[in-house]
């Protein structure tokens, strides 16, 4: 899936999110499948559905982490394709 930056993402109605410790487990109650997130990738979800775009998010995870920036754009795309494809996450206009 090619996430362009200027969208935004949307938690589906069936996913559920708990939060323990600074990490997450996101279970998809349609598929019956889950997907533990650590502490970083907690943050990045957190910040992607709370945004108004992911290149909203984009900007703040880039202030908050010392990462450059092509890394953390890498990063960000690797993630929200593993979410997607998982349909833990929808990515749309």
């Amino acid at each position: 899936m090619s996430v362009a930056f200027n969208q935004r993402v949307h938690v589906p109605a069936d996913v559920l999110v708990s939060n323990l410790d600074g990490e997450s487990v996101l279970l998809n109650l349609r598929t019956e499948t889950y997907f533990g997130l650590d502490e970083v990738g907690t943050r990045m979800w957190t910040v992607l559905t709370a945004a108004e775009s992911i290149q909203a998010a984009f900007d703040m995870l880039a202030r908050e982490y010392d990462v450059d920036p092509s890394q953390l754009r890498q990063d960000l795309r690797d993630f929200l394709d593993e979410l997607t494809a998982r349909q833990l996450l929808d990515v749309h206009e």
